[in-house]
């Protein structure tokens, strides 16, 4: 591992919770179960690794329209898991983890999104390894969210149409504070990115591997890395020469900075609910 570059930040989407429950004769309710522990596992091997970023695709707007059983287990196993980060709360802050949960929060119920805020409040400064959790997420929903958000600033006179560019869509979306992921990994064997990350994905080392989420072990991962340390002179060159003049007016530093308070305002509100 040592002679290769290690990717700064990865993603995941965890397929084939569900298959793995069919699979091994299990209630869909464990196969879920299986596959947050599985995230527990793999958190760690990114620590031990030193990748300081994760992006984890744990749950789709369009899994909405999932029964209600599965929702609601799904629900209250999200619950369950950030009841228990403040049961670690010490941990979490001695090992400077900081916790955002990427989506749209406002289509959760008012408790959930309320342990949501309340973990995002309590770990928004640290800065030593950041697990991103894409929930009530679509890509689509996030450039759409950031789109509206742009026409808001002009129309409060706050930017004017000629900002509009790239890099400021970029900023206004729900990654705006992580860099673009360098590896992406997709179990199952489904070759497709179900509306996850589609923006920020454009120089990504997509890796697809056809082992079951609950299933994904030690090699699979170091193969992923693998694969990615051969790749990763070919997406450095291509993101150098690709690369977006990152200079703003003071105009749209302000909007930027505006809108992060305004994030963190919403948030507040979450939690106090």
């Amino acid at each position: 591992m040592k002679c290769g570059p290690i990717p700064n930040h990865i993603a995941f989407i965890m397929d084939g919770n569900r298959r793995f429950a069919t699979k091994t004769k299990m209630q869909k309710s464990e196969g879920h179960s299986k596959g947050f522990e599985k995230l527990a596992e793999c958190l760690q091997w990114c620590k031990e690794i030193g990748i300081k970023e994760v992006t984890v695709y744990a749950f789709s707007i369009e899994n909405f329209k999932r029964s209600k059983d599965e929702v609601d287990t799904l629900m209250q196993l999200a619950k369950e898991k950030f009841q228990k980060l403040f049961e670690e709360k010490e941990k979490i802050m001695r090992e400077g983890v900081c916790i955002r949960v990427i989506g749209n929060l406002s289509l959760l119920s008012e408790d959930l999104r309320k342990l949501i805020a309340e973990a995002m409040l309590l770990t928004k400064d640290n800065n030593k390894a950041i697990l991103n959790v894409a929930f009530a997420y679509t890509s689509r929903d996030e450039i759409s969210n950031s789109i509206k958000t742009v026409v808001e600033g002009i129309d409060e006179n706050k930017i004017q149409i000629s900002d509009i560019n790239e890099e400021l869509i970029s900023q206004c979306l729900y990654t705006n504070l992580s860099p673009n992921p360098e590896l992406l990994i997709r179990t199952s064997g489904e070759v497709r990115l179900s509306d996850f990350l589609l923006w920020q994905s454009s120089n990504t080392n997509i890796c697809f591997t056809n082992v079951l989420w609950p299933e994904f072990c030690i090699w699979h991962f170091l193969g992923c890395i693998f694969k990615y340390q051969r790749s990763c002179n070919d997406l450095r060159k291509y993101e150098l020469e690709h690369k977006v003049d990152g200079k703003r007016s003071h105009g749209v530093d302000s909007f930027l900075e505006d809108l992060q308070q305004k994030r963190i305002a919403q948030l507040e509100v979450y939690a106090k609910a």
